[in-house]
């Protein structure tokens, strides 16, 4: 299910949503110029590297300092190809703008970071050695679809569906299709635990984003901070 739009508009300009989205789309159009090489040292420089980031957090963090963890956040910025960039800020684009409006754009914006953070700590509990680079803003995203499914249970989310060579679209309540979304992530975090272990896609980044979304979420409203 690709998600077209939903029927929530925001009351105010979403501006760290679409400064966000064009804070993706161009270091990544930075990243191509790089050309192959290039763009893989980028990656390799700020992509998470968990092997890297639990040597930190064992014990290196008061040699290497501060600075070695900022991989946490300057990964979420960066991706593997257009397809992934695309799919990524759809979403953003989808979901955000109400998050922002519900939040207020300070609150949004850190928000978005500690959920990015938290998503990138769920991959490397799941992978605390793998030397292979984590690159994306879905960890994030999968935050901001968490705070939805707790503001926002009852918007109609318009969607996408391929039915072989055809197309349809279909009016779903945001429950069901973020309850759905996070159970494929659960479901693909496990089978690629009981699989080789090899994961092309970081579904423990998902699963915490999605979880850190939902107690951002629950604060907001538990304290009444929201202003939606």
């Amino acid at each position: 299910m690709i998600p077209i739009r939903d029927n929530i508009r925001p009351r105010r300009f979403p501006l760290v949503n679409y400064a966000f989205i064009g804070l993706n789309i161009l270091i990544f159009l930075y990243q191509v110029t790089l050309g192959p090489e290039g763009a893989l040292d980028f990656v390799y420089t700020f992509g998470v590297i968990p092997e890297n980031i639990t040597n930190v957090l064992a014990g290196d963090l008061f040699v290497l300092g501060p600075a070695s963890l900022f991989p946490l956040i300057s990964a979420t910025f960066l991706h593997g190809g257009w397809l992934h960039l695309i799919g990524n800020m759809l979403y953003l684009w989808v979901f955000g703008d109400n998050i922002e409006d519900c939040l207020g754009s300070i609150n949004y914006l850190m928000a978005y970071v500690l959920m990015g953070v938290v998503a990138s700590l769920g991959h490397i509990i799941s992978n605390p050695l793998s030397p292979i680079p984590l690159i994306g803003a879905s960890g994030a995203i999968a935050g901001v679809l968490g705070a939805y499914f707790i503001l926002y249970p009852w918007a109609k989310v318009v969607a996408l569906i391929p039915l072989g060579f055809f197309f349809t679209f279909v009016e779903i309540p945001a429950m069901i299709y973020l309850l759905f979304w996070f159970l494929l992530q659960i479901f693909n975090s496990v089978l690629a635990q009981v699989g080789d272990g090899a994961q092309m896609v970081a579904w423990w980044a998902h699963v915490g984003g999605f979880i850190s979304g939902l107690v951002v979420g629950i604060v907001i409203k538990k304290l009444g901070l929201r202003v939606c």
